[in-house]
């Protein structure tokens, strides 16, 4: 069996999570023989949790067997591999780098100039004409831009680049045939088909609250840098944001008002560092070699 066929049922096993997939990733790459692994080869490297021994060694067992359960679970999905050629350098270079990715639309999006846009669920009106005047037509012809699908900013971010004639991904904390919101799912389905829309998760997969940290890490690991809008003081785009700090990306955000709670967050992080972003032009000079 091919190394990325292995890491295929290691991924939809049951009892196994992003940081001990990556860790069997690794582990697999060490082994000569890939057709003798078994579930206790993995589980005799230290990489299941004993309670979760048991679930795994059936789940992975089953998984090697039964090929029809293979194609229920992939459902005709397109994916990648980490294995592969095609898998985004910066991705695998970030933290706990997910091991399979199943997507829809144009993979080759993600080896483009990315700008990850992320921001506040509730975002106020001044995230909508910051936006407007940041994401121009010839920044939206340099970018890429890639945000969670969320309400609020993410919705925001991938809206602005559409209607820019810009290009946009999509990573999503669900299976890619399940839309949350529902609100978005004609913009879903439109990224699906003319941008890209991505996720780790097998279809029929639903949105638990801890899928959105864990997608919040392939943002930050598929682009160069991030633009925080608007953000509370304790919220999921900080944390999106120190997880970019983590991959060593740029980190950007949006200057607010004082007075405003969605702009604690952002101005807390221009006075630890990030570079505040007042114009276009800001955006594009981070990219400049």
């Amino acid at each position: 069996m091919k190394l990325r066929d292995l890491l295929l049922r290691v991924h939809l096993s049951k009892g196994i999570g992003i940081k001990g997939r990556y860790l069997a990733y690794r582990f697999l790459l060490t082994q000569p023989f890939l057709s003798k692994v078994t579930a206790k080869t993995i589980i005799q490297a230290g990489i299941i949790a004993p309670k979760y021994q048991a679930v795994f060694e059936r789940s992975f067992n089953q998984l090697l067997t039964d090929q029809q359960l293979i194609n229920r679970l992939v459902d005709n999905e397109q994916w990648v591999c980490i294995c592969d050629n095609d898998y985004p350098v910066r991705l695998k270079e970030s933290y706990l780098p997910p091991i399979i990715v199943f997507y829809r639309g144009n993979w080759q999006l993600v080896h483009k100039t990315t700008l990850a846009i992320v921001g506040s669920r509730k975002a106020s009106p001044y995230s909508v004409h910051a936006l407007n005047k940041l994401l121009t037509p010839i920044c939206c012809r340099q970018l890429v831009v890639v945000s969670g699908l969320a309400k609020g900013a993410d919705t925001l971010a991938h809206t602005r680049a559409i209607q820019q004639r810009g290009k946009t991904i999509a990573v999503i904390g669900t299976g890619l045939d399940i839309c949350y919101p529902i609100s978005n799912q004609k913009l879903q389905r439109y990224i699906a088909v003319n941008h890209l829309l991505i996720s780790e998760y097998p279809n029929g997969t639903r949105g638990y609250r801890s899928h959105y940290p864990e997608r919040n890490r392939i943002i930050s690991g598929l682009v160069e840098t991030i633009l925080v809008t608007e953000a509370a003081q304790r919220s999921g785009s900080l944390i999106t944001a120190n997880l970019a700090l983590q991959n060593n990306r740029n980190v950007l955000a949006l200057p607010g008002p004082i007075t405003s709670a969605l702009s604690v967050g952002t101005n807390e992080l221009i006075a630890a560092g990030a570079k505040p972003v007042l114009n276009t032009q800001d955006l594009l000079e981070e990219f400049v070699s």
